[in-house]
C-alpha cells in the first residue's frame, strides 16, 4: 500500500495543478496550412446545387492526394513535437498499458485455448493448456505474421473435433482478410488459403472437413476505396485450392446485400442470413442434402439472430414485436409453428443469448450495465447470476457437453477480471485478476440521467477521482457514438484513466441510435431522427457545464466512426460549446459515403442522398456541408488512417480541408493521418499508444492545462 500512497500523493498534486491551470503554459503556433486547391465540382440533388471543392481528395491513388497528405502530416507533426509534455504522456500511457491481459479460456478438443498479452505486445498471443490454471504453451503468435505488428487476427474458429484452427488475418487495419488453417496437432499451417474475404471468418461444417465463408470478387480498381458488391457464400473443402470452392449462395438481383452461412451442429440444416445493411435480416434455410434454399424468416424489417438448432427447431433472437428483443423458436418442418421461449423484458434489453452445458444464458442490459440469467430450453428460469461488480460481461458460451465456462467482467476503472462458472451449481469463483499500475480505489464511476432537447432522459457514465471538486474548472472529455444498434457499455481504457489521473473527468453518454434501451431507442436516432443523437450529445455537454463538472473552456469531445460523425456534426452546430474536438475516422460527407467500399450498407441507418425524401435531412447535418466560413471553431485534431477501407480517409481529408479554409479563430485545425493503419480493429499496441499520446497532448495543450508527471 505504500507504493499506492506515494502515487496518490503525486496524483493529488497533478490533479490540483490540472484544475487550476497554468498561466505560463507554453503557447504553440502551427505552421501555415498547405495550399489546398478548391475545385469547381458542383452536384445537383433534386434541384439543390451542392459544391464539392475537394472532390479531388477522394482519389487515394493520385500523386496530388499523396502530396497533400504528406504536407498536412508535416504541419501536424511539427505542432505536436512542440508540446513539452507529449513524451511524458506517452511514458505514462505505456506504464498503464503495460499489464498482463489474459482472455477467458475456452475448450476445443483436448485443449483449453486463451489469449495473452504480457503487457506491450502489439498483438495478443494465442496460448493453450491441458487444464485452466496450468502453464500454457504458445499456439499462435500473431506478432510473427509481420515485422511491425500490423497484421492482426480478425476472426478465429476451431473445427468441431478440435483438429483444425482457422484464422482470418487483416493487414494494416484493412477489412480485407486472408483465411489460413492450422493443424492443432502439429501447429503447422496447411496449404489452405482463402483470399478476398470481408466481414467473414471460417464457419466450420459439423463434420470438420471444411468450412463456409463469405467473399467478394477481387476489386477492379482501388483495393481500399472501390465499392464492394455481390457478396457470395462458399464452401471450402480442406486440402483443396480456393478455385475449387463450391458456391453455396449468391443473389444476382441484389448486389448490395451481405450474406453469411450458419450450419446446425447436427449437420442436417444449413442457414444463410442475409441483410441489406447494419440492421434487419432475412433467414433462408435448406437441408444439407438439398440444393435449394427457402425463406424461413422473411426480411428485412426486423432482426433475426440464430442461437441454436435443436429438436427440429431454430432458436433465434428477434425484435419482431419485441423492441427489447425476445428469444423464439420456429419449427423447421412447419414454419407456422413459432413459440416464445424467453419473453421480452419490459425494461431490460436482451442483448444476446449464449449456449453452454445444455442451457441458455441470456445477457441483458439494464441501464447499459450487464445482467446474466440462466434458462433451460423451454424458457424456465434457472437462476439470475450474481456478478461481483457493475460493468460489462462476456463469455457465457461453451460446448453442450461442458460443465464449466469462464467469463470476463470489466468496468471503466478495472480491466477484465476472469471468473470460472459452474454450470450446475451456478457458483462463480475468481480465476484471474489483472495486476495494474494504479490504485483503483482512487477513482469512481457514477451514472447520471439528463434531459435531452425534447425531454428524453439519457444516461451518462462519469468517471473521476474521488476527491474531485465540482468547481467548473475540471478538464472533461465527453465520448459518444449513438448509432447502428451499438450499445456503449463500461470498459477499461488506459488512456482515459491517464486523463482521470490528471484531475480530468471522463464521460460516456448513451445516446439514442444505440441499442441500450432496445429497438425503439435505436429508431429514435436513425434516418430522419438522426438529429436526436446530436441533441443528446449537446445536452450532455450542457449538463456537465451546468452542474459544474467543467466549463466550455475545459471541455473536449471525442468519437470514432459514426462517433466521428457525431463530433463533426456537433462541432459545426455548436462551436461555442467546446474547447477541443477530436473526431476519429468519421463519416463526414453524408452525401457521398455510400459510393465507397461498403458504405452502401449504412443507408439503412442514415438514408441516402440518392433518395429525394432523405436528402434534405442528411444534407442538413452533414458535417462537411455545414461548415461556415468565418466561424471561430474549437481546436480540432482530425484522426484517420491510410488503410481505412471502412470509412475511407477522404471523409476526414475533406472535413479538415474545409475546416482549415473556414476557420476564423486562432485555434488549430490539424489532421493526423496514420500509415499502415485502418479503421481501428487490430491496431497494434504501439500505434494505439502513439495515437493516444498525440490526442491527449493536443487536448491538454488546447484547454490550457499542462500534463504533470506522476511519480511512483
Amino acid at each position: 500500500m505504500k507504493r499506492y500512497s506515494r502515487l496518490a500523493a503525486a496524483l493529488t498534486v497533478a490533479a490540483a495543478l490540472a484544475t487550476t491551470g497554468c498561466e505560463n503554459m507554453k503557447q504553440i503556433k502551427h505552421a501555415p496550412y498547405p495550399e489546398t486547391p478548391r475545385g469547381e465540382v458542383v452536384d445537383n440533388y433534386f434541384g439543390t446545387e451542392v459544391p464539392d471543392p475537394y472532390r479531388w481528395l477522394e482519389d487515394d491513388n493520385s500523386e496530388a492526394t499523396a502530396a497533400w497528405v504528406a504536407a498536412e502530416n508535416a504541419v501536424t507533426n511539427d505542432y505536436l513535437s512542440q508540446i513539452p509534455f507529449r513524451d511524458a504522456i506517452r511514458e505514462r500511457l505505456t506504464q498503464l498499458w503495460n499489464y498482463p491481459k489474459e482472455g477467458a479460456p475456452a475448450k476445443h478438443g483436448d485443449w483449453w485455448y486463451y489469449s495473452y498479452n504480457d503487457g506491450l505486445q502489439n498483438q495478443a498471443v494465442i496460448y493453450r493448456t491441458t487444464e485452466p490454471g496450468k502453464p500454457g504453451e504458445v499456439f499462435l503468435d500473431p506478432n510473427t505474421l509481420s515485422e511491425d505488428g500490423t497484421v492482426a487476427l480478425s476472426a478465429m474458429s476451431f473445427s468441431k473435433d478440435g483438429r483444425y484452427f482457422a484464422y482470418a488475418a487483416a493487414a494494416s487495419g484493412s477489412d480485407w482478410v486472408e483465411i489460413r488453417v492450422m493443424d492443432t496437432e502439429t501447429k503447422a499451417l496447411t496449404e489452405d488459403r482463402i483470399e478476398w474475404v470481408k466481414f467473414s471468418g471460417a464457419v466450420w461444417a459439423p463434420d470438420s472437413k471444411g468450412f463456409y465463408y463469405s467473399a467478394y470478387d477481387a476489386p477492379e480498381k482501388s483495393v481500399y476505396s472501390s465499392q464492394n458488391q455481390f457478396q457470395k457464400v462458399y464452401y471450402h473443402t480442406l486440402g483443396t485450392p480456393q478455385s475449387s470452392d463450391r458456391l453455396i449462395y449468391e443473389d444476382r438481383e441484389h448486389p448490395l446485400r451481405y450474406f453469411s452461412a450458419w450450419p446446425s451442429e447436427d449437420g442436417e440444416w444449413l442457414f444463410v442470413i442475409g441483410s441489406e445493411g447494419t440492421s434487419g435480416a432475412e433467414v433462408l434455410c435448406r437441408k444439407v442434402s438439398q440444393t435449394r434454399f427457402r425463406t424461413l424468416l422473411a426480411g428485412f424489417d426486423y432482426d433475426y439472430l440464430p442461437v441454436d438448432c435443436k429438436d427440429g427447431n431454430l432458436y433465434f433472437m428477434t425484435n419482431e414485436g419485441a423492441s427489447n428483443y425476445a428469444l423464439k423458436r420456429i419449427s423447421l418442418d412447419d414454419p407456422s409453428q413459432v413459440e416464445t421461449v424467453i419473453a421480452e423484458h419490459e425494461r431490460n434489453l436482451l442483448e444476446g443469448v449464449g449456449t453452454a452445458g445444455g442451457y441458455l444464458f441470456a445477457s441483458y442490459l439494464q441501464d447499459a450495465q450487464s445482467r446474466i440469467a440462466q434458462y433451460d430450453y423451454d424458457g424456465q428460469l434457472i437462476r439470475e447470476i450474481e456478478l461481483s461488480a457493475i460493468g460489462t460481461v462476456g463469455g457465457f458460451d461453451a460446448g453442450k457437453e461442458d460443465t464449466e465456462l469462464y467469463y470476463a467482467l470489466t468496468s471503466y476503472i478495472s480491466p477484465s477480471t476472469i471468473y470460472r462458472y459452474d454450470i450446475a451449481s451456478g457458483e462463480s469463483t475468481l480465476y484471474k485478476a489483472p495486476d495494474v499500475a494504479f490504485d483503483p480505489s482512487l477513482f469512481v464511476t457514477e451514472q447520471v440521467f439528463y434531459a435531452s432537447k425534447d425531454g428524453t432522459q439519457v444516461p451518462m457514465f462519469i468517471t473521476h477521482r474521488k476527491d474531485m471538486k465540482l468547481n467548473g474548472k475540471n478538464p472533461c472529455l465527453l465520448y459518444g457514438y449513438g448509432g447502428f444498434q451499438i450499445s456503449i457499455t463500461p470498459g477499461f481504457n488506459p488512456s482515459a484513466l491517464m486523463f482521470v489521473e490528471q484531475g480530468g473527468i471522463y464521460c460516456v453518454a448513451n445516446l439514442r441510435g444505440g441499442l441500450e434501451y432496445g429497438e425503439a431507442w435505436h429508431k429514435a436516432g436513425m434516418l430522419e431522427n438522426k438529429q436526436h443523437v446530436f441533441d443528446d450529445f449537446i445536452a450532455a455537454a450542457e449538463y456537465l457545464i451546468a452542474h459544474k463538472y467543467t466549463s466550455s473552456e475545459r471541455l473536449a469531445i471525442n468519437g470514432a466512426s459514426n462517433g466521428g460523425l457525431l463530433v463533426g456534426a456537433c462541432e459545426v452546430q455548436r462551436p461555442d460549446l467546446y474547447a477541443v474536438c477530436l473526431p476519429q475516422v468519421g463519416v463526414m460527407d453524408m452525401l457521398r459515403y455510400h459510393k465507397f467500399t461498403i458504405g452502401w450498407g449504412w443507408a439503412v441507418e442514415y438514408g441516402s442522398s440518392d433518395n429525394a425524401e432523405q436528402f434534405p435531412y442528411i444534407y442538413k447535418y452533414s458535417p462537411v456541408h455545414n461548415i461556415k466560413k468565418g466561424t471561430a471553431y474549437p481546436a480540432t485534431l482530425v484522426m484517420t488512417a491510410d488503410h481505412d477501407d471502412r470509412v475511407v480517409p477522404a471523409h476526414s481529408f475533406k472535413f479538415a480541408a474545409t475546416m482549415q479554409y473556414a476557420q476564423a479563430g486562432d485555434a488549430p485545425v490539424l489532421i493526423r493521418i496514420d500509415s499502415k493503419a485502418g479503421h481501428g480493429a487490430g491496431k497494434p499496441t504501439s500505434k494505439r499508444i502513439d495515437e493516444a499520446a498525440d490526442m491527449y497532448a493536443f487536448l491538454f495543450q488546447n484547454i490550457g492545462v499542462p500534463y504533470r508527471s506522476v511519480g511512483e
